[in-house]
C-alpha cells in the first residue's frame, strides 16, 4: 500500500499513467483540478484563485507567500483526507513536496520529448503546433518559477523523485506495471509509524488553515508541527494580541490536544 504522486509536465502523460494505476491497484485516484475543487469546497475558498496562486509565479515584492503556503496546507489536507487508508494516486505538480516526508508516498516523474507533448496537447486542445508549443512552454515556466520561489529547488531534479520514467523509451502499460510492482515493495508499506507521521501532517494543516482562516492570526509567520495530538507553534507575529490568539484558535481544531507556543514578536507574514 501506498500513496502515489505523479508529477509530470504539461501533457506528458500523467492523467493515463495516473488512471491505469488505479485500475490496476484498485487505489482512489485524484487530480490536481479535483483537489483544488475540494479544497475550496472544505475550506471556502476560491477554487480560481487557489489555482491562480499556484500556476503564476510570484510577484517580485512577494517576500513571505503566506496565502501561497496556507494554499497549500489546504491541498495536503483533502490529499491526506482523501488517502485515509494510505492508498491514493494522485497526479498534478507539487503532490511530492505536499506530502514531506511520509514514508509510504511513493514519488514518481513523468517525462516526455517535447514532439510527444506537443501531439498530445495538439489532439486534446484542437489548436495549432505553435499556439500549443507557446502553451506548453509559458506552462512549464511558471511551475519552474513558483517551485523555485516556494521550495528553492528545481522540479527537475531527478533527486526529488523516487522514480523517473520516459514515456518516450517506455510504454503506458510499461510504466503502469513498473510503478505497480514499486508500489506493493516493502519500503513504501504503510507502518503504524508512517501512518501517525500522516496523521501528524494532517493534523498540523488544519491547524495552519485555521490560523490563516482567523483574523487574528493570519498574518501569523510560525511554523507547526503535530505529534499525536500535540502541537508545536513557533515563530514570529506581529504583537502579543496576535500571540495570545495563536493557542486559542489552534485548540479550536478537532484532534489537538495540546498546543506549545515558543512565539515572539517579530516580522508578520506578507499576505
Amino acid at each position: 500500500m501506498a500513496i502515489i504522486t505523479i508529477s509530470r509536465g504539461t501533457f506528458s502523460g500523467g492523467k493515463a499513467l495516473a488512471e491505469c494505476l488505479g485500475k490496476k491497484l484498485g487505489y482512489p485516484v485524484l487530480s490536481r483540478e479535483e483537489t483544488l475543487a475540494e479544497a475550496a469546497k472544505a475550506y471556502r475558498i476560491s477554487e480560481e484563485e487557489v489555482s491562480t496562486a499556484l500556476e503564476d509565479p510570484p510577484l517580485f515584492q512577494e517576500q513571505a507567500p503566506g496565502k501561497r503556503f496556507s494554499y497549500l496546507r489546504c491541498l495536503t489536507a483533502v490529499l491526506l483526507e482523501r488517502a485515509d487508508n494510505g492508498n491514493l494516486v494522485y497526479h498534478g505538480h507539487a503532490g511530492h513536496f505536499l506530502l514531506g516526508t511520509i514514508s509510504h508516498v511513493l514519488r514518481v516523474r513523468i517525462i516526455a520529448g517535447m514532439e510527444f507533448r506537443i501531439r498530445a496537447a495538439m489532439e486534446e486542445m484542437k489548436k495549432t503546433r505553435e499556439e500549443v508549443v507557446a502553451y506548453i512552454e509559458n506552462v512549464d515556466r511558471k511551475r519552474q518559477k513558483w517551485t523555485r520561489f516556494l521550495y528553492g529547488v528545481d522540479w527537475n531534479d531527478a533527486s526529488l523523485y523516487d522514480m523517473v520514467l520516459n514515456l518516450q523509451h517506455i510504454s503506458m502499460e510499461g510504466a503502469c506495471l513498473s510503478v505497480a510492482q514499486t508500489a506493493l515493495l516493502e519500503d513504501f508499506r504503510v507502518t503504524p509509524a508512517s501512518l501517525q507521521a500522516q496523521k501528524d501532517l494532517l493534523l498540523s494543516s488544519r491547524v495552519w488553515i485555521a490560523l490563516a482562516k482567523d483574523e487574528r492570526t493570519r498574518t501569523a509567520f510560525v511554523n507547526i508541527a503535530a505529534d499525536k495530538g500535540k502541537v508545536a507553534i513557533r515563530g514570529n507575529v506581529g504583537s502579543e494580541k496576535v500571540i495570545n490568539a495563536i493557542p486559542l484558535v489552534a485548540q479550536s481544531v478537532e484532534g489537538v490536544r495540546e498546543v506549545v507556543t515558543d512565539v515572539g514578536t517579530g516580522s508578520d507574514w506578507y499576505w
